[in-house]
């Protein structure tokens, strides 16, 4: 029985620690002929500095209320079931799970398309990738400051058991078109598929993921997603100011790490049910949310459902006052197997022998496995603060509370783009 795989990998780029290396696209991998794949153009570069043409683009790209709400409903929903785990370290990409998702559900049909739409938010396949190419153009980011790629990529096998197999023009036209997918023909029997496909996943992420695929003839067909992030602090913290301390573990045990330190700046935070949340902003006007439980709130319970983690990262009282900062240097790999996940989500058909894939083949098809693998990592560096100079002389009410975010035990965090969609959630349980 044929089989359709879909792998999904991400990643986020480390902050501050390859600041100085410039981001690389995914290039042709060496093993595909250029008569064997079709590169897209990517969205034109906007520089970090041009205002006007970063509104413009958002005009021409607007993204719906519904298509707000369907993200955050997914991010939410998925990130409570994949983080709810005993893993102490793990960060989990929404986003890249999202497009995938989304691209495989443009080539479905019958039960198989209305589970994943079901999932993703919407009725319409058309509305989801007119919606969805609209996300891509405003999250798109390539500027000397800021980098925020996104890369998919269709592997394809057009002869399986020595039978031909045909891949339906619409839906590859779609998936160049409006998901900016690169095209390759490779033979998954052989090694050199995989290591093409390692190869474009490296050069994507910058040298940072470096999976090993092994040859697997019954494969006919792999949709990879990458998802390359980096950004710098507003406002760096003192190197001269980190500091080893102990970070108390769940289970009671401490570990000793090095700490970041920030005395009493200016910001918001919120106080929750069982938590304190506040955020430092990235030049790009994207932020990394921290959320601290209290002492006598189990991290799993901010975790335990959608509506719960989405109060731990939008609820509470919010105030404006001095934040002490004190946050662990951290590096975080993660790998998930998604299957079981997304079934108890209630995408179930697309596993079965019987799924409809009938918009990509008419060859039978289904997913066998779904991987998502991430990179995340946060030191001090950051741009100078004289860049955002101006800041200094915003407006803004008189300080009327102090928070302590002094993460020295298990916390959430995120990040969240300028444009609203959370592209990350994480835990960090053990930084040491």
């Amino acid at each position: 029985m044929k089989r359709l795989v879909s792998l999904l990998l991400t990643m986020v780029m480390l902050f501050g620690l390859l600041f100085s290396q410039t981001a690389c696209a995914a290039s042709p991998p060496d093993a595909i002929s250029a008569l064997d794949r079709i590169e897209p153009h990517a969205p034109e570069a906007i520089g970090f500095s041009d205002d006007q043409a970063t509104r413009a683009n958002r005009e021409a790209n607007p993204i719906s209320a519904a298509a707000e709400k369907a993200l955050s409903q997914f991010a939410y929903k998925t990130a409570s079931s994949i983080l709810n785990t005993p893993a102490a370290n793990a960060c989990y990409a929404p986003v890249s799970l999202y497009f995938a998702l989304a691209l495989a559900g443009s080539g479905a049909n019958g039960k198989t398309q209305n589970e994943l739409l079901g999932l993703l938010g919407f009725a319409s396949a058309a509305k989801l990738a007119e919606q969805s190419g609209n996300v891509y153009r405003q999250l798109y980011t390539d500027n000397e400051i800021t980098k925020l790629k996104i890369a998919n990529s269709l592997w394809l096998d057009e002869e399986y058991d020595g039978q031909p197999v045909h891949f339906k023009e619409p839906f590859v036209r779609n998936a160049v078109d409006t998901y900016y997918s690169a095209l390759y023909k490779v033979d998954f029997a052989k090694e050199s598929a995989g290591q093409a496909m390692a190869q474009w996943i490296a050069d994507a992420t910058n040298q940072t993921l470096n999976p090993i695929f092994e040859p697997d003839p019954d494969m006919i067909m792999s949709i990879i997603n990458t998802v390359y992030f980096r950004d710098e602090w507003i406002t760096s913290f003192d190197a001269s100011l980190t500091q080893p301390d102990t970070f108390r573990l769940a289970d009671g045990k401490t570990v000793t790490c090095a700490f970041m330190n920030r005395q009493k700046s200016l910001g918001t935070f919120s106080n929750g049910d069982g938590f304190t949340r506040s955020a430092l902003l990235l030049k790009s006007n994207a932020s990394m949310i921290f959320v601290l439980p209290d002492a006598d709130t189990d991290l799993a319970d901010l975790l335990s459902r959608p509506a719960r983690l989405k109060d731990a990262f939008e609820g509470g009282q919010e105030t404006y006052g001095q934040i002490t900062w004190k946050i662990p240097k951290f590096i975080c790999d993660s790998q998930f197997e998604l299957v079981d996940t997304l079934k108890a989500l209630g995408v179930r058909a697309a596993y079965e022998k019987t799924a409809d894939f009938s918009g990509i083949t008419d060859h039978l098809a289904y997913i066998s496995s779904i991987v998502q693998n991430t990179h995340m990592a946060i030191d001090e560096n950051g741009v100078e603060a004289s860049a955002f100079s101006k800041s200094d002389f915003y407006g803004a009410p008189i300080p009327n509370g102090q928070a302590d975010m002094i993460l020295d035990r298990p916390f959430l965090y995120g990040i969240r783009s300028a444009t609203g969609q959370l592209l990350f959630i994480g835990v960090c349980g053990n930084p040491g």
